[in-house]
């Protein structure tokens, strides 16, 4: 059917997919739970549990959670605040991490004030709860004691030692605060009684377009579990985990350093949005973070902590795209001119199959009227309509799928930097020039998305095209327009990479063009010559 198109129907059709692909794919079909991650070895761990540890995860149905959540916020109030140039941390008297508040001005959200990443709401990190409904029913009653109720942190890390003397047990956390936002965390209870250990609601800092939000569990087999909000379902348990985090598009709740049979189990909670939770032990030693998902901060954490940045399905090319754009910015110093170098970077990678795509729209506009003619000549025997077609195009040669291919073969490269930079929270607050201050946010005048739809108008003019169907012309002419109405609310960040694809675009067009006309002009002279 492809090779019965037009180069500009072809192209229109390529157009299309690229909608589908870099807007649509995921808001159709959104990427559930990774099918890879759902392999033998989760079936196995919950196939190998033993039936008491079931039975204990039955007893804590999350079913129970936001009632008992109800209870202890109105109950509860802060004993510790941690204070940092960067953040101010909570402790309330469940021992909970009750609030993290980011204090860099690139975190304020529209309101202008600044960003929480824990939901005032809901089950908060480090938050202990008991299969034993009893000593659980204390819990929620008596407070935490704490060592220090507040602290500067400065470039050394503190410690607060949080106690809960329940009549039966006492629950003891030492908790290990870092200036870079990550903690070590000693959980300790006098008697060894089921307990479990809650990550916390995602934040809600975050979440514009397709961003993914939700839980994420990243085993020891780099498979990354994604849940995303509204999509849990029932109860899964995972071991040789190395992390889980709740996420939204920017920041995260994290923890990790989890020994290798550890139970961490995944719950359907309130909305089918997923709660996760730790099968902890007597003594338990583990690490969080909270805060910004910033890829050079996780990264001199621990180094496993970058696979909390989540990609989506495109993670295996995203990440290395990102990897380019960091060095490219240790280069320049701006992450606008990092994105412009990083697109010519790409544009030169592919200029082979773009040329020869251009090229072959080019030689299929100069067969056009040679093909009519064969389709007027062979319109009562398509067989010998087809035959003679493709004697033609192996003649001059000329592919009529060479103008549609290229560009469709691009789109999972166009697609994972598109991930990229909506991942990208180094983008919030960066600035580029003029009255670009945040390439995470949209163009506040216009002008970009606007300079997109141009070039992109400008593009087509440039384009070889034989429309013969008045309604193709027409829905090919509005394309420019329908995709800068489309752009107008895209970080800026995005709109700046596509301006700049069209500008190399069109460069890459004109020479195309201009050497089809040299071709052409000297023909012409060698055939003057000769009737001379």
């Amino acid at each position: 059917m492809l090779d019965k198109m037009s180069p500009n129907q072809r192209l229109i059709v390529a157009v299309l997919l690229s909608i589908i692909f870099f807007v649509g794919y995921t808001a159709i079909f959104p990427p559930k739970e990774q099918k890879v991650a759902e392999n033998a070895k989760t079936d196995k761990v919950a196939s190998q549990t033993n039936k008491d540890v079931q039975t204990n995860v039955t007893e804590t149905s999350i079913n129970t959670v936001p009632q008992e959540t109800k209870t202890a916020q109105s109950v509860s109030s802060n004993i510790v605040t941690i204070k940092n140039k960067n953040f101010i941390l909570k402790i309330d008297t469940l021992g909970r991490i009750s609030s993290k508040e980011l204090l860099e001005d690139k975190f304020r959200n529209a309101d202008n004030l600044h960003a929480q990443v824990i939901p005032s709401k809901g089950v908060k990190p480090l938050y202990i709860r008991f299969a034993d409904q009893k000593i659980n029913d204390e819990a929620t009653k008596v407070p935490y004691t704490a060592n220090v109720s507040e602290i500067s942190l400065g470039d050394k890390p503190v410690t607060v030692t949080l106690t809960q003397k329940l009549p039966a047990l006492t629950v003891t956390k030492v908790l290990t605060f870092y200036t870079d936002g990550h903690y070590d965390a000693k959980i300790s209870t006098s008697k060894d009684v089921k307990h479990y250990v809650y990550l916390g609601d995602r934040p809600h800092v975050s979440k514009k377009l397709m961003a993914v939000a939700g839980a994420m569990v990243y085993t020891d087999d780099d498979v990354a579990h994604i849940i995303e909000d509204g999509d849990a379902e029932g109860r899964k348990i995972f071991q040789g985990v190395k992390l889980v985090s709740s996420f939204d598009q920017y920041t995260a709740i994290i923890l990790y350093g989890f020994t290798k049979d550890a139970n961490i189990v995944v719950e359907r909670g309130k909305d089918d949005n997923p709660v996760v939770y730790l099968e902890a032990s007597k003594d338990e030693n583990i690490h969080g973070y909270i805060g910004p998902k910033e890829h050079k901060v996780l990264k001199a954490i621990n180094p496993e902590l970058t696979n909390a940045i989540e990609y989506g399905w495109f993670t295996f090319a995203a990440k290395p795209l990102f990897a380019v754009l960091s060095w490219l910015h240790s280069i320049f110093g701006n992450w606008g001119w990092s994105i412009i170098a990083l697109t010519a970077l790409i544009r030169a990678v592919l200029y082979p199959l773009t040329y020869k795509g251009m090229v072959s729209m080019q030689k299929m506009k100069m067969l056009a009227p040679k093909l009519k003619e064969l389709k007027e000549k062979h319109k009562k025997d398509p067989q010998k309509l087809n035959a003679a077609t493709m004697e033609m195009y192996k003649k001059h040669g000329a592919n009529p799928l060479g103008g549609c291919l290229p560009m469709i073969l691009q789109i999972p490269v166009f697609f994972a930097l598109y991930r990229t930079l909506l991942n990208a929270v180094e983008l919030q607050g960066a600035p580029w020039i003029l009255w670009i201050n945040d390439l995470s946010r949209m163009d506040p005048y216009y002008v970009l998305p606007i300079l997109m739809g141009a070039s992109m108008f400008f593009q087509q003019r440039m384009t070889p095209n034989n429309f013969t169907d008045p309604m193709q012309e027409k829905v090919f002419k509005y394309l420019p327009v329908i995709f800068t109405f489309f752009f107008v609310t895209f970080p800026a960040g995005l709109v700046l990479y596509w301006f700049t694809n069209n500008l190399f675009s069109i460069a890459q067009q004109f020479m195309v063009n201009q050497q089809f006309k040299n071709a052409e002009d000297a023909k012409v002279a060698i055939e003057k010559n000769s009737e001379k």
